[in-house]
Order: structure tokens, then sequence, then C-alpha cells
């Protein structure tokens, strides 16, 4: 056995190749919540049976959640055989029609687990995961809406529990330009226009927007209209926005468009001014932060965008990020967009639902944490686990998050989600009207009814 540290928590590496072989983290060290998994392991003895889960975590990402599921092995004697694949979606759909379905599916979006729900291909989750999950979960209540879908019979029930999350609401900055010119991080959408005009009156550019990607141009202006409803209305008028029970051009969303626009269409706020919005890659457009000087201070996107970032970049020196402020007088709290996976039930069986029990522990989500490249949901968990700074922080703003919703894009329809409304918004920078952009697209929406 030999031993390492990762943020103070023993790693034991074994070469023995069992399910052990994979447990990283020494029972009993570090900050985990071991007390629940001790006690989880009392109440299973589910030798001889196997747990059968398949989703899209693939290379890196399988090798880490197998590390977790190999603590659900250790406590109970089961075998989990979890299988990723770059073709989940349509995967899934084939071995559920075939009868061949694996006891458990990870989704990455929720729009084919409501379909498959509503086919009656997915069994509802156990009676009382919905509460659990509404007093377990930061915005409970979102989550369970989430998860939440019709089954064949028109009746609606819970279908999913959420397992990992990923951010959107997020500002990226250079911590060192920010400190040469002495501006304070804003936290309210207020302070954030304040800032913003501040910038141009020292003769600087405040923000960095590029909606170029190819044929998925204009995607991430949808992410600013998202935020912008958000932090404009109640989050049942977001939810009925994606879902067309008001249109596309009702007053809500083009005033949500206009809020991005608020942004985007003043030349003297982004770089390059608003023409060239368009027409710049979303994969080069932070890049403006890092220059000397700066050619940008802000930019708005995800948490993969330091993917993107040149190679010298040092995140938490060089780049570092804040909340998405709310608008303080609209008085919504701290509403957060972002996606997630969730855990439904397609085959089953008693391993199944321990497994599922497993999956409410903290430490089945702090196992994942320490490895990085996971947030999550889960208010029991210990923030300190996380495996970078980085990491705890998006952690804590999801942590404070009183509404979280699903990407409203991803849970269109195609033709609008991943067509008419990204077109849209290039159209709307390019010089069309907020009111004719949102007509245009719910004129498309009606055509596909």
């Amino acid at each position: 056995m030999k031993r390492t540290f990762l943020n103070g928590v023993a790693v034991m590496a074994l070469t023995a190749g069992t399910a052990q072989a994979q447990m990283m983290f020494t029972p009993g060290e570090g900050g985990f919540h071991w007390d629940g998994y001790e006690a989880f392991a009392e109440n299973y003895d589910l030798s001889g049976e196997t747990v059968e889960i398949t989703g899209p975590w693939t290379g890196f990402e399988k090798e880490k959640v197998d590390v977790v599921f190999s603590y659900f092995e250790e406590a109970t004697g089961a075998t989990v055989n979890y299988s990723g694949s770059d073709s989940f979606e349509q995967d899934i759909v084939i071995s559920a029609r075939a009868g061949t379905a694996p006891n458990l599916a990870v989704f990455p979006q929720p729009g084919l687990a409501a379909d498959m729900a509503s086919q009656g291909f997915l069994t509802p989750m156990p009676e009382g995961m919905g509460d659990w999950v509404a007093e377990n979960f930061a915005a409970g209540d979102s989550w369970v809406d989430l998860a939440t879908y019709e089954g064949p019979d028109g009746e609606e029930d819970l279908y999913g529990m959420f397992f990992r999350v990923d951010l959107k609401s997020l500002v990226w900055y250079s911590p060192i330009a920010f400190d040469e010119m002495g501006y304070e991080i804003p936290e309210t959408m207020e302070e954030l226009k304040e800032l913003t005009q501040q910038i141009v009156d020292d003769g600087g550019t405040p923000w960095c927007i590029g909606l170029g990607s190819g044929a998925a141009t204009g995607w991430p202006a949808t992410d600013w209209v998202e935020e912008m409803m958000l932090r404009t209305q109640e989050p049942s008028v977001y939810d009925q926005w994606v879902d067309n029970e008001i249109p596309f051009d009702d007053p809500a969303v083009v005033g949500a468009i206009e809020e991005f626009g608020w942004f985007a269409l003043n030349d003297d706020f982004v770089q390059g001014g608003t023409q060239a919005v368009a027409t710049t890659d979303f994969r080069d457009s932070p890049n403006g932060l890092f220059a000397v000087p700066p050619e940008c201070y802000m930019h708005r996107q995800a948490s993969f965008i330091p993917a993107f970032f040149p190679d010298e970049v040092e995140l938490g020196a060089d780049a570092d990020f804040f909340y998405f402020p709310a608008i303080e007088e609209n008085d919504l709290g701290s509403p957060v967009l972002g996606a997630g996976t969730l855990f439904s039930i397609t085959n089953p069986s008693e391993a199944t639902s321990a497994m599922l029990e497993f999956l409410k522990l903290p430490i089945a989500h702090e196992l994942w944490m320490a490895q990085d490249g996971f947030l999550t949901a889960h208010a029991g968990v210990n923030l300190d686990v996380y495996a970078t700074d980085a990491q705890r922080a998006m952690g804590e703003i999801i942590a404070n998050a009183t509404t979280f919703r699903y990407d409203a894009s991803d849970l269109m329809p195609a033709e609008i989600g991943a067509g008419a409304f990204w077109s849209g918004m290039v159209d709307y920078v390019t010089g069309e009207s907020a009111e004719d952009v949102a007509a245009g697209i719910q004129a498309r929406w009606d055509s596909i009814k």
C-alpha cells in the first residue's frame, strides 16, 4: 500500500485488481462524513448483487465516479458495473426499448429523462425522495421541479435525483487588473452596471463578449438572456417561457433580451465594439482580460471557460471569478443558472434502491469533490473537501443559491433552443430590435407545434 496526500486527506493506492483498489481515501481520515457512511454500511449486505449503471462519463470522469462507486461496493458487498458512453442518449433509448436497460441511467440533461418517463421507460423515485431533496439540497425545490415529469398515465412524479452540477452564473476577471485600478467586486446588478460605466470613465473597456461558435454561433447570448430572465422575473415565469406557456415575444422575455443589450449594444462597453460581438469566437473572447494593458475587464461565462485561457494564466492569481449578481431592487434572491446530471431508475432492484440511498449521503458527493471537476447542490457536504479553491468558491455560489434553473435553450425544442434562439441573438446584436427577434423566434415555435 502506498499513501500520498491530497488536501490533507490520506490517499491509498492499492494494486489489487478489485473494487477496493479504487478506494483512494483512507476511511476515517480527512474531512469526509465517515459517520454517515459507516451507518450506511451497517444497514446493508448485498453480497452477490450487481448494480448496472450507464451514463455520459468517460475517460478521467469515469475513473473518478468509479472511485465513488467503490465505496458503495465496500459498504454493501455488491458489485457496480458502470459503463460510460459518448453516445449515451442513443444507447439508453435503444436498450430501454429492447428491454435491456441497466438499473440506473445518468442523464446529462432532463429533457431526455422527461421523454423516457412519459413513455414508461423510467420508474419513479422512492417515496419521500422529493421531500428529502427539498430539505437537503440548496434551492431544493428547484431540483425537485427539474426532475418531476409526467408519466405514461399523465400523472406527475419525481423521476430523478441530481448528482453533479455545472455552474454558469460567473463573471471572470483579472485580479491584477482590478487591483491596479482599485475596482471592487460588485455584489448587485446595480453595482455591476456602475462598475461597467466606471471602467469606461477611466478609459477602459468593461466587457469582452463573443458569440462565435461555428454552426452554433449565438449560443453564448442565450445564456445572457437566461440569466436576465432569472434576475427580472419569478422562477415560475422562467418555467413558463421554457415550455412556451408564455410566448417568446412576451414583454418579460423582450425585457430580458434588452437587459443583455444594455451590456452588448454599447460600443463603449464591449471590446471591439458591438459589431465585434457576433464575429468574435467565444473561445477567444476572454483573452483580452490578460492583455497588458487589459483590452477588457470582465467576461460572463460558465465554469468551463478556463480551458480556453492562455496556457500561462494561473487560476486564482491571473484569473478569478465572482457571482453574476442579482438585481437588488427586484428582490428575487440569488438565482443561479447551470446544468446537471441526474440518476434515474431504468430497472429497479434492491441494490438499485440502496445505491440511491448511498447517493443521498454527503460522502458520495465528497468523494468526487476531493478529486476535482465536481460541483454539488447537496447542502450537507463539507465544502473544505473541494480539491481547489476555485471549485470551493463555485460550490459556495451553488450552496447560497435560492433558485437554480437549467439552461433554457437546452430544454426547448432543438429547432428553437439550438436554432432560432441562437440565430435570433446574432440578429439582435447586428441590428434587429428585441421585439422583432422575439416575434421571429415565436413564429418558428408556432410552426413546429
